[in-house]
């Protein structure tokens, strides 16, 4: 559905976008994260059309997004982090306008209208001016205009930001919603909010693409560091002693607790950390020992996220905006 290709660039001397490649299958939903100056914006303003390239190639359905802009926009639809509302049209009349700018007319664009009104349940506020709307609504209008084209692919960048706790669980479920007739890109800053929508994840730092995989895949892929705690029933040397027995154990830390209990932290050097884990408790059975907890530490998103951009934009300028006095090229 997308294809980026050795996508750079430059503000001046400064290079927010670096050689980056990645395709957007149809039908998913895809997160799309990264550090503060890591190119994101910059890259969703390149992939819609908004914003030219120094080098690379964009193709949207097949359209290059230089080249043949017009038909390659007609496949997208594209929220910016600021609405681009027209703070005195109510929803209707600004709706209206847009779809009359994306060369909607007539019959067809009252239906569109009503659909995207439907869509994001905008039916009660549709005749009031945009400036009396709350935040949330602004972004429902946001997503409508969007919409309207009946684009196979949406583009929201940071959809969320700015939104009380309800209004954030209202916009997550409309974005799950529209999952399932689009190809969804959503760019969020709220690490737990992509976990629970996005199917795949994009992750960049320093404008290059650093991991690109379903949020289980990025788990798995640092559960190998592998950490197993225990809690048994024994004295300590007893535990240390049938642990010894268990192969790929490169740590081990133990502490006796005051009711007679041992709490146990090890690591495992071995990728297959479930198989350790196994053995860990046959040990235990061998012995006639109980094993009273195991627990394997699992990566969250937001330890792959630091493990991945760890290293990032820390003290340099916002990739995503140049600099004062610098043109866009």
């Amino acid at each position: 559905m997308i294809k980026v290709e050795h996508l750079t660039k430059y503000y001046g001397d400064f290079l927010a976008v670096d050689d980056l490649s990645f395709e957007i299958e149809e039908g998913h939903v895809y997160g799309f994260l990264g550090p503060n100056g890591a190119g994101k914006t910059t890259t969703m303003n390149i992939m819609t059309g908004c914003l030219s390239a120094t080098s690379g190639q964009v193709a949207i359905g097949g359209f290059d997004i230089f080249e043949e802009a017009d038909q390659a926009k007609r496949l997208i639809g594209y929220l910016p982090e600021q609405p681009p509302l027209y703070m005195n049209e109510t929803p209707l009349e600004y709706l209206r306008f847009v779809g009359e700018a994306k060369g909607l007319r007539g019959e067809e664009l009252d239906q569109q209208i009503n659909k995207v009104i439907r869509q994001v349940r905008i039916e009660n506020v549709a005749g009031r001016r945009i400036s009396a709307l709350s935040k949330g609504y602004r972004q429902r209008v946001g997503i409508a205009q969007a919409l309207l084209g009946s684009p196979k692919v949406i583009v929201l960048d940071e959809p969320t930001v700015g939104l009380d706790p309800l209004q954030i669980i209202e916009i997550r479920d409309l974005i799950r919603q529209l999952g399932q007739e689009h190809t969804v890109i959503l760019s969020s800053h709220i690490l737990s909010e992509v976990q629970a929508i996005c199917e795949k994840i994009l992750i960049i730092a320093h404008g290059r693409l650093v991991a690109f995989d379903t949020p289980d895949r990025l788990e798995a892929s640092l559960l190998s560091a592998g950490e197993i705690s225990l809690l048994a029933d024994g004295p300590a040397s007893e535990v240390k002693s049938l642990l010894a027995e268990v192969e790929h154990i490169s740590s081990l830390t133990l502490e006796q607790t005051p009711d007679g209990l041992v709490s146990a932290r090890l690591t495992t050097d071995s990728k297959d950390i479930h198989g350790v884990s196994r053995r860990v408790f046959y040990a235990f059975a061998s012995r006639r020992h109980a094993l009273l907890e195991m627990t394997l530490k699992r990566a969250s998103l937001e330890d792959i996220f630091i493990e991945l951009t760890e290293n990032g934009a820390s003290g340099e300028p916002d990739a995503d905006q140049p600099e004062s006095g610098e043109e866009k090229q």
